[in-house]
């Protein structure tokens, strides 16, 4: 975790698991959790500021992507934390916002999740797409455009790619890790 920024704020701290790995540049701030080998890759934004942040074991931030959450309001008196299984992958420049990753959800490169929104178990929002506030994508199922729509049913060997990703992901971040230390 050399070179990343960890800020309180609210009296709330984040909280990292020792076999977690956060990579230079990477903002961390406020209520936010990271489970055992989660990483969180460089000059991603985590803003814990207004509500919670949770990242389950071996979940995957790739780099620049913001995660945040919303405020308790008027309707939404708990507001939108933002809770993010375990084995989640989400690619590179993300923007995930008030919203519920279920274990083993997959976010592509460059795409936008937005508040209520819920993305079940083996479901995937394709790279660029926009899942406007509230919706939910079931599991085994693709979806892509901007708003994103339903396109098809993910193959077993979707599927078996995204776990793969995981793992790959794990073992990069030990890579990482290790580089860091040898470095200091």
């Amino acid at each position: 975790m050399r070179d990343a920024r960890l800020l309180a704020i609210g009296g709330k701290t984040p909280r990292i698991d020792p076999a977690a790995f956060v990579a230079a540049g990477a903002v961390l701030i406020g209520d936010i959790e990271l489970g055992p080998e989660a990483s969180i890759w460089y000059n991603c934004v985590l803003r814990g500021d207004v509500n919670r942040i949770r990242i389950g074991a071996r979940t995957n931030v790739q780099d620049g992507t913001v995660i945040h959450c919303d405020s308790p309001r008027p309707g939404t008196p708990d507001g939108h934390p933002t809770i993010i299984g375990a084995d989640v992958l989400i690619g590179h420049l993300a923007m995930v916002h008030g919203c519920l990753l279920h274990d083993r959800a997959f976010v592509g490169l460059g795409a936008i999740v937005m508040d209520g929104c819920e993305i079940e178990g083996d479901a995937m929002l394709a790279a660029g797409a926009m899942l406007t506030p509230s919706r939910r994508i079931p599991s085994g199922q693709l979806w892509a455009g901007r708003p994103a729509k339903y396109v098809r049913d993910l193959s077993q060997a979707d599927i078996a790619g995204m776990r793969a990703g995981v793992a790959h992901y794990v073992e990069l971040a030990r890579q990482h890790a290790a580089a860091v230390a040898a470095g200091a």
